[in-house]
């Protein structure tokens, strides 16, 4: 897939709390110490990693890194399938302060690729559906597609990125 881009600031809001919280504070505080920025880039990309597990989704190998002067998160691993990857790399690119991903991943059953689409002001998935598929019913498709990032229909924000599975 390459690179995925995000709104950086829409979304989880993982950096402010934890290990990522203080080693951003760390690095802000001394931009000019590179173990400083190091360590708050592996605590943002710990931080993302652990998000994508409480989504329950996994993959072998997985691991993410963060680079906090250009907002880019990068996936590593094996999915066992297309749809789990899409889901990671959505995962990992609707957090606050990811303005791009860059999909390493690889799968170990390939399918058809999924779309991406971002949500914007006055969007339901119903105004979606009717823009995807030509029928504003087929919504619970794409709600389907995006869980567990959706825990309900009607929970989207501007600024976030969903998957659009194939007709």
């Amino acid at each position: 897939m390459g690179f995925i881009d995000f709104v950086k600031d829409a979304g989880e809001k993982l950096f402010g709390r934890g290990k990522a919280q203080a080693s951003m504070k760390e690095a802000e505080a001394d931009p000019s110490n590179e173990a400083k920025i190091t360590a708050a880039n592996a605590a943002a990309g710990d931080a993302i990693l652990d998000y994508i597990k409480t989504q329950n989704l996994s993959a072998t190998g997985l691991t993410v890194t963060f680079d906090g002067a250009t907002n880019v998160a990068s996936v590593f691993g094996v999915a066992p399938d297309q749809a789990t990857k899409e889901k990671i790399v959505l995962v990992a690119g609707n957090v606050s302060g990811v303005s791009q991903v860059k999909d390493m991943m690889s799968v170990d059953k390939s399918e058809p690729e999924s779309k991406f689409y971002t949500v914007v002001s006055g969007d339901t998935l119903s105004k979606i559906s009717k823009a995807q598929y030509g029928d504003a019913n087929a919504y619970m498709k794409i709600f389907e597609a995006n869980k567990p990032m959706l825990s309900h229909p009607d929970k989207i924000y501007p600024g976030q990125v969903l998957r659009i599975p194939p007709k």
